[in-house]
Order: C-alpha cells, then structure tokens, then sequence
C-alpha cells in the first residue's frame, strides 16, 4: 500500500480532491467514532521518532512491520492516508523550525495541508503562541491530536475545511509542506497565498523535496532558499530517490 499511495500522491487528480472532501467527512462521522479511530491508527502504526530529519518529534506512522505497508490499497477503510508518512518536505520544514525557534516565536501560525502535523508540532515546539493544522481528511486531524500527545503538546486546533481560496485570516506564518505536487493545486495556492500576503503581510514558507511539478510552476520564481537538507537513507530509499529537501520563503511583493 506504501507504494501506491506514493504514487497516487505523485499523479492524482486535485479537482477530485476537492470533491472528496465532504465525502471524507460524511464517511467518517457516519462509519466510526473517534476514539474508534484512534484505536484504528494505533493498531495500524507505529510511533516513529528515528530516521528522519527531526528525530526529536515522535509520529505515529506506517512502517515496513505494519500490516498496510504492504496490504492491497483497496482494503484500507478510509481516504488514502498521507499522514501516515512524514513526506520530506514536511520533515525539512520542521526542521528548519526547530533549528530556527525565531522563525514562529510568539506568533499566529498555520500548518496548511498538515497530514502528520509535525510542522504544526514543531512550530509550538518552537514557541508560536498559536497554531492551527488544516487538513481536508478529518483522519489526519485525528492523527494529528495523537501525535500532539506523543510529543507533549496540547492539542491544537485541526480545521477540515478547504482554507484554499477562502478570505484569509491574519496569519502571521503559513507552512506548507509537500503541498506543490499538481499543477492545478499549485495555481489555486499561488493565488491564495498573494491574497494572504498583500491581505495581512503573511510570511510564507515551502518545504519541498524538488518535484518537477514544482521545480516547472511560476511559483518557482518567487521564492528564496532558506535552508538544504540531505534526507537519511530510510528516506531516500522510501521516496524513490529523491534525495534532498529545501525551506523555501515567498518573496512575492504586493502592488500597493
């Protein structure tokens, strides 16, 4: 399952992410409860703190001795969980959090597209005064509460709406981990984060492993390099070689 779900997260589809969104939320509300799903993921993954770029932070992912690391993808009963992997930009983005605590110091932050939660983790890690995780999987929200308790951080509020396109709010700081797979996604987030910064003077930063989907958007142009990272072998390998990942920070300048 490992495999396929890096694959689909490489090829899907974004509008029919967008039309699964409500249906994530009506299936799970109406199939289990939370503390089901709780039991689902701790029986189904294992905590993880080792080989990654913040071995500081514990998740509760999938790993090579868990059951859906190589079961048929069909039997999984819920959307496809990406934040049962901690993708490499998300582990760069954090890192850079950590190694820079400034960064999110006293500030109003927002995880966008969280899975795991670990840039959310580390930014209150890091002393935000508030953080928000967004994901549009009401299962990552759940998973990203869990994680929160591995860590010794209270839970932080986990929005399941789609945040992309609606009025902003005045964030002080947006992450965005992995987030630049589709063309389409990138041109809908392209938009919204010029909105959030000429809106309210939002800093933005990108973590990203150099997908081409990324590499080749516009986007590309208007960002500075903040920090390198090789990624650990483990990563390498489950990631199809690619070998590194970069902190990004949106240098986009409003006409006033």
């Amino acid at each position: 399952m490992y495999r396929a779900i890096i694959m689909w997260f490489r090829g899907q589809d974004t509008a029919f992410q967008r039309g699964m969104c409500c249906l994530m939320r009506l299936y799970v509300s109406n199939v289990r409860s939370e503390d089901d799903i709780k039991n689902f993921i701790i029986d189904n993954t294992e905590v993880v703190s080792s080989q990654s770029l913040t071995p500081e932070i514990s998740l509760r992912l999938f790993t090579p001795t868990c059951r859906f690391w190589t079961e048929k993808p069909e039997l999984w009963p819920f959307p496809d969980p990406y934040w049962a992997i901690y993708w490499p930009g998300g582990q760069a983005l954090a890192r850079y959090l950590l190694n820079n605590p400034e960064v999110c110091g006293g500030r109003k932050v927002l995880d966008l597209g969280c899975g795991c939660g670990a840039s959310a983790i580390a930014a209150r890690l890091s002393g935000a005064s508030h953080v928000v995780a967004n994901d549009i999987d009401p299962i990552a929200a759940i998973a990203t509460k869990m994680n929160c308790e591995l860590n010794n951080v209270d839970h932080l509020p986990c929005v399941t709406d789609n945040m992309i396109g609606l009025k902003p709010e005045a964030w002080d700081l947006i992450l965005l981990g992995d987030m630049f797979y589709d063309e389409g996604l990138a041109d809908h987030l392209h938009k919204w984060l010029q909105t959030c910064i000429s809106t309210h003077g939002t800093q933005v930063l990108i973590g990203d492993p150099g997908r081409a989907q990324f590499e080749s958007h516009d986007i590309r142009k208007l960002l500075h390099q903040l920090a390198y990272f090789e990624l650990p072998d483990t990563v390498k390998e489950e990631n199809y070689g690619l070998t590194s990942s970069t902190v990004w920070c949106y240098k986009y300048k409003p006409n006033l």
